[in-house]
């Protein structure tokens, strides 16, 4: 089921009344309606792969019981090493099989022996990524003891389920999210309001600025060589901020939603276009996926301890690994590896913990090294994100050639309609200039400090903008396929 559909206009209106007015005085009766109201919402794209979450429930629910009663050591890892492993290898069935088979055939290739084998074509299960990593957080948190294990399935089940991130973030902790599922939730006018604004927020980013977006960069990146090297640039421009306002506008809709349940979700989006260096860049895109490995790869190879050689391994494996976690393709991984490569001088000089703060923090306008580290983060990221959308890691190298080619100095010509990409740029730089305003804010929309007569203007503006600009094809989130 799609945030941006009628189905899910129908479905949430339906679940909030029986949340509110039916279970309200029952913690119990709330979290089994969270429960069914996940699985049918999951279930809207394939009901056969709701035994893959079915399963990953009881199987970590009943090791985090049984890491609590387990004393020795080696039988503690033992239980350790079991729900990684099945999590990880369900991950690897469905999500990598068909990677690694094709990968074997290559390389076999290589030498000139010709194997004759077919990929499996194993259907990818929607948002796999996300639900493994929340509840291996459980597992792995409860035998470090850093997190007490919970003896309520249903809430545990609620953690692993909740419809509103469960299928594309953000990836929650346990010891963030599990104990909200344990204690009973009281309506909250304001924190329900507020969730409303992000909902609309992350309905504008997804079927006005991405989806709109996503009618261009699909143009042009289908056929790149009888473009300009500064069109071709424009289309990644244009992919960067179609993916931004896809995943962010996921992101918002999620928090937003889970708020109207009394239930609070970590910020997974910082406003990451306005970032002066890439250190700062992955600490405000994806913040969920981007802490969890830190926490639970990075820190446990190393970190940023020891000398220049582990600092480097550890910077790439977390990097290719990121780019992997993307999707069993090589553009991931030289995506993966290009950002690395970006990191590496930050690490190696000790700056990649510059810039803490916000931009242009206490005035309006950036300084002129400001503005320009933000132009160039930008130019990399954008360039990076050239792999991320073509098909094929030839097509990236062949799209960056072309790009970056003479032409990459004259003027874009505008993809057809005319009128259609100038609104659609105008409405980016419209956006752009929101959060510019907004970004000492949680998202664009928060404006609980205005007046209401006012708040009830930009309320209606944001509206008839997507009423009137927005895509309504029921287009897909792009983080699903991951």
């Amino acid at each position: 089921m799609l945030f941006n559909s009628v189905d899910f206009a129908i479905f949430l209106p339906v679940v909030f009344v029986l949340y509110w007015f039916v279970f309200s005085n029952s913690l119990k009766y709330q979290n089994l309606l969270i429960v069914a109201s996940s699985y049918m919402f999951y279930g809207w794209w394939d009901w056969r792969f709701l035994g893959l979450i079915v399963f990953s429930t009881v199987l970590d629910f009943y090791i985090g019981k049984t890491l609590a009663k387990t004393t020795h050591e080696r039988n503690r890892k033992l239980l350790l090493y079991t729900s990684v492993g099945v999590n990880l290898g369900f991950l690897g069935i469905f999500k990598y099989c068909d990677f690694f088979i094709l990968g074997f055939i290559d390389a076999f290739s290589v030498f000139g022996v010709d194997i004759s084998a077919e990929s499996l074509n194993i259907v990818l299960p929607v948002g796999i990524s996300f639900y493994t990593f929340q509840t291996l957080s459980y597992s792995i948190d409860v035998y470090r003891r850093k997190l007490k294990h919970t003896e309520d399935f249903m809430a545990f089940s609620a953690f692993v389920c909740f419809f509103p991130q469960l299928v594309a973030g953000p990836i929650e902790r346990a010891k963030n999210l599990l104990p909200q599922f344990l204690k009973a939730r009281k309506f909250n006018y304001e924190q329900a309001a507020d969730g409303m604004r992000q909902i609309l927020w992350g309905l504008f980013k997804k079927v006005v600025v991405a989806d709109n977006c996503a009618v261009f960069v699909n143009q042009i990146f289908d056929n790149p060589d009888s473009l300009s090297g500064s069109t071709l640039f424009l289309g990644a421009v244009l992919f960067a901020f179609q993916i931004y306002g896809d995943f962010s506008g996921y992101s918002d809709i999620a928090i937003g939603t889970s708020r109207l349940f009394n239930i609070n979700l970590k910020q997974n989006f910082a406003y990451p276009y306005f970032s002066r260096n890439i250190g700062e860049f992955w600490r405000r895109w994806h913040i969920s996926l981007s802490t969890w490995f830190r926490d639970y790869l990075y820190i446990p190879l190393g970190g940023s301890k020891g000398g220049a050689w582990n600092k480097i391994r550890n910077v790439f494996v977390i990097f290719l690994v990121s780019g992997l976690w993307h999707g069993a393709s090589w553009n991931f991984v030289v995506w993966g590896g290009l950002n690395a490569l970006y990191f590496l001088p930050l690490m190696l000089t000790k700056n990649n913990r510059n810039h803490l703060n916000i931009a242009a923090e206490g005035g309006g306008v950036p300084t002129f090294k400001e503005f320009m580290s933000i132009g160039v983060t930008f130019f990399l990221t954008t360039t990076a994100w050239v792999f991320f959308r073509a098909d094929s890691l030839t097509e990236a190298i062949h799209y960056l050639h072309l790009m970056f080619s003479y032409s990459f100095f004259t003027m874009p010509s505008f993809i057809t309609p005319k009128a259609f990409m100038l609104y659609t740029i105008l409405l980016i730089c419209v956006f752009v200039a929101v959060e510019w305003v907004q970004r000492d804010k949680k998202f664009g929309l928060s404006i609980e400090n205005l007046n209401r007569p006012l708040r009830w203007v930009i309320y209606t503006i944001t509206i008839g903008v997507i009423i009137t600009f927005g895509q309504f094809g029921e287009s897909e989130f792009i983080y699903f396929q991951f």
